[in-house]
């Protein structure tokens, strides 16, 4: 598998690799629990191999440092979790097919319940199976994707309290635009959850967990945090919103130069001629493209850094390589290493997440999602230098 080949110390791979700096996915962790406290707890978002960080490591490394609970978006991967070793709660976020739920119950993962069908359909499988299920109940305050509307909770409720082999462990729902700059409509969900916690309290739910903060509820919204909240993104170094922030980047993704040729004034760079040199100009090639996740949208928009400076990206990103104009004077040779995203260590120039996104109009969680799994990860323990140096 290729998987295997990846992780073959022996092997001398092509240089693109991204580089997983623990440390700082620790120091994002402490920062998210400074502010929410320690005694609420801390769902940590693993979903989509850790947003491109890689699942089972991050996943790991996460509950050392004081997650007190994973999320996932689907029932693979808390199955991969679970063979992985890994014995924590685990909430299965996304939607339920209800001839999964045998696996669900079998691997023991939390289930989000949206309906009372689907308690319904979980109470019967687990009565079958002699075992009892754990469920989240999924409300809608807005965000009109998964979930019983706000203001039909009894419904989910009387059906919470008809089953006989089903605990409700939580109640959740999720934001639609916590990082917007215009607070009203989270405003108004998190009303609308409070509504919804008092009416499980009522109904005699006291002691589940009550979730709502993504992470722009945890880094913008307090009144969002209830009793766990949700990071995903925000624990890997990206803030919903660009700008300062004491969050630090965990990903860092470069690769190095291997052609250098001289293009002539009128000549043009990769497919469907996008890009003609106005001069006579240096371009380089990176070993990188679409297949490994570096948008093709990028093409004769992105940036990367050689030496320190920022160079563009011409022409159209290909498959597996992409092209970049050092310019009449320009210097880069073969062997060179080109951050794609992240930080140059030497000069601190940085080609953030915030503005790959913006260049290929998207958001950041794209950026860091689409990296293929056919890049490696090389996961660093501490604050050291990622560099590949060492595997030149």
């Amino acid at each position: 598998m290729l998987s295997e080949i990846l992780e073959d110390e022996q092997l001398v791979r092509r240089p693109t690799t991204a580089f997983i700096n623990l440390s700082r996915l620790k120091h994002n962790l402490r920062y998210i629990r400074s502010l929410v406290g320690p005694d609420r707890k801390i769902m940590a978002i693993v979903k989509a191999n850790a947003y491109g960080h890689g699942l089972v490591p991050v996943a790991r490394a996460l509950l050392n440092y004081g997650a007190d609970q994973l999320g996932v978006a689907f029932l693979e991967e808390g199955i991969a979790l679970r063979r992985a070793g890994i014995h924590a709660p685990i909430l299965v976020l996304g939607g339920l097919i209800g001839n999964q739920v045998r696996h669900f119950i079998e691997y023991n993962l939390q289930i989000a319940a949206a309906s009372s069908f689907k308690i319904e359909q979980v109470d019967e499988v687990a009565s079958e199976m002699g075992q009892k299920a754990e469920i989240h109940l999924k409300v809608d305050t807005g965000m009109e994707r998964l979930g019983t509307h706000w203001d039909s909770t009894e419904t989910l409720l009387a059906a919470a309290q008809r089953a006989k082999h089903t605990k409700v462990v939580g109640v959740f729902s999720h934001l639609a635009e916590s990082e917007h700059s215009d607070h009203s409509f989270t405003k108004k969900q998190i009303e609308r959850f409070q509504y919804v916690v008092d009416m499980c309290a009522r109904w005699g739910f006291r002691s589940i967990h009550k979730h709502l903060a993504n992470s722009g509820g945890v880094l913008y919204h307090p009144d969002a945090w209830f009793d766990m909240v949700r990071p995903g993104i925000a624990l890997y170094g990206v803030p919903p919103c660009s700008g300062p922030s004491p969050l630090q980047p965990v990903l860092r993704l470069v690769s190095r130069i291997v052609y250098f040729k001289v293009v002539g004034e009128g000549s043009s760079v990769s497919y469907n001629r996008t890009w003609t040199a106005s001069e006579d100009t240096r371009v380089v090639t990176v070993p990188v493209g679409y297949g490994d996740g570096y948008m093709r949208a990028l093409s004769n928009t992105g940036q990367v850094c050689i030496r320190g400076r920022r160079y563009p990206v011409v022409g159209n990103v290909t498959m597996d390589a992409l092209m970049v104009n050092l310019g009449p004077q320009g210097v880069g040779y073969n062997g060179d290493e080109v951050v794609l995203i992240g930080e140059d260590p030497a000069s601190r120039v940085t080609i953030g997440v915030h503005e790959i996104a913006q260049w290929s109009g998207t958001i950041p969680y794209e950026v860091l999602t689409t990296i293929n799994t056919r890049v490696p990860r090389v996961y660093l323990e501490e604050e050291e230098e990622s560099s590949l140096s060492t595997l030149a």
